[in-house]
C-alpha cells in the first residue's frame, strides 16, 4: 500500500476545510475533535460527546447544525421524559372523529440529544430505531425520517448524580463518542476575552447545505479500500476476539464503522484511497466505547485502543 499511489480530491476538500475553520471559531482550540465529528456526519453516523457539563458539548452540535446547513432541535433528556416526547404522539381529533399523528422533534436532519444519560433507559431506546433504520414507527405506521438524518448525543461522565448509563445496543449505533476536554490556556484565554458563544452561533452562516452534504458521503462511501486495508481491519477485528484481552471481542458492525470513519477521514484529508493511518487515527473514537477489557482491569479506551493497534502490524 505505497503512499506513491495515492492521489487526491482536490474539489471537495477545501469547502471541507472552510467548514472546520467556520466551526473552529466557536469551538477554540479543539481541530481534532472538530475533524472527527465532521468525519462521523460525512460516514452517515450518529456522534455521541461524553465529557463534564460546560465544555462545549451542547456548542458543537449547534455550530455543525449552523455550519452544515440543516435543520435543527434540541431534546432536553431528564429523567421525566417520555418515548412519546422525542417521536411524537396521536391526538383525537373531534371534527374528523379520528387520530392524527403530531411528529415528535425527531423528525428533524439533526437532533441534540442533550444529556441522553439523564433519561431513564426505556426513553432512551425510543432513538434505537431512528438511529439505526431512519425510521420512526408510530400507530403502525412507518415514517421516514429526512436525510440527511444525524443525532448528536451529549452525556455527563457516569460518576454525576442522577444519570443512567447507556446500554450497550444504544451505545453501539453511535458511530463514533469523542471527548473535548478543558481548553489550553490560550484557547481558554481567547473564550475568556472573546464575544459570548451564542451570540457568535448566531452570525455563523452556513458553508454547505442537505444536498451537498449528501453528495460528499457519496464520495467518501466511494473511496477506494484495498484487499490489504481490508485485511488490516479484518486483523482488528480478530484481535479483539482471542486471547482474553477483552470481555467481548468487536462486531461485525463495527467493523463497518471503522471502515466509514477511515474513508471519511481520507475524504478530509483530500484522498481517494483510505490508508492504515485513517484507520489508526480515528480508531479510538469508532472503536473505543465498544470495547470492555477482560476482568477487574480499568483502563481508558484509548489504552486500550492503542494497545490493540500496536498489537496487529500493518500487513
Amino acid at each position: 500500500m505505497a503512499l506513491a499511489t495515492e492521489k487526491t480530491l482536490p474539489s471537495a476538500r477545501p469547502l471541507l476545510e472552510a467548514t472546520i475553520e467556520r466551526i473552529g471559531q466557536v469551538i477554540l482550540g479543539k481541530e481534532p475533535q472538530l475533524r472527527l465529528a465532521l468525519a462521523c456526519l460525512l460516514a452517515r453516523g450518529h456522534l455521541l460527546i461524553e465529557d463534564l457539563p460546560g465544555v462545549g458539548k451542547t456548542t458543537l452540535a449547534h455550530a455543525l447544525a449552523k455550519i452544515l446547513g440543516l435543520n435543527f432541535k434540541r431534546i432536553q433528556f431528564t429523567s421525566d421524559l417520555l418515548p412519546a416526547d422525542i417521536l411524537g404522539v396521536s391526538v383525537y381529533q373531534p371534527e374528523t372523529h379520528s387520530f392524527a399523528f403530531h411528529p415528535g422533534p425527531i423528525f428533524t436532519q439533526l437532533v441534540l440529544a442533550d444529556e441522553i444519560n439523564r433519561a431513564t433507559p426505556k426513553t432512551q431506546s425510543a432513538l434505537l430505531e431512528a438511529m439505526e433504520e431512519r425510521q420512526v414507527t408510530a400507530e403502525g405506521n412507518t415514517l421516514k425520517l429526512p436525510e440527511p438524518f444525524f443525532v448528536i448525543a451529549t452525556q455527563n461522565p457516569h460518576h454525576l448524580v442522577g444519570t443512567f448509563p447507556l446500554p450497550e445496543s444504544q451505545l453501539d449505533r453511535f458511530l463514533m463518542r469523542i471527548e473535548l476536554g478543558f481548553p489550553d490556556r490560550a484557547a481558554e484565554r481567547g473564550l475568556l476575552k472573546g464575544r459570548d458563544r451564542r451570540d457568535i452561533l448566531e452570525t455563523l452562516a452556513p458553508v454547505l447545505d442537505g444536498a451537498r452534504l449528501l453528495q460528499l458521503q457519496r464520495e467518501a462511501a466511494r473511496l477506494h479500500a484495498s484487499e490489504a486495508l481490508l485485511d488490516y481491519v479484518q486483523n482488528l477485528l480478530a484481535a479483539t476476539r482471542r486471547g482474553g484481552r477483552f470481555a467481548e471481542g468487536l462486531s461485525p458492525r463495527a467493523g463497518l464503522a471503522l471502515l466509514a470513519g477511515a474513508r471519511a477521514w481520507a475524504l478530509l484529508a483530500g484522498r481517494d484511497m483510505v490508508l492504515p493511518e485513517d484507520v489508526q487515527t480515528i480508531a479510538p473514537a469508532v472503536i473505543g466505547h465498544r470495547l470492555r477489557p477482560a476482568g477487574d482491569e480499568a483502563e481508558r479506551r484509548e489504552v486500550l485502543v492503542q494497545r490493540l493497534i500496536e498489537s496487529v502490524p500493518i500487513p
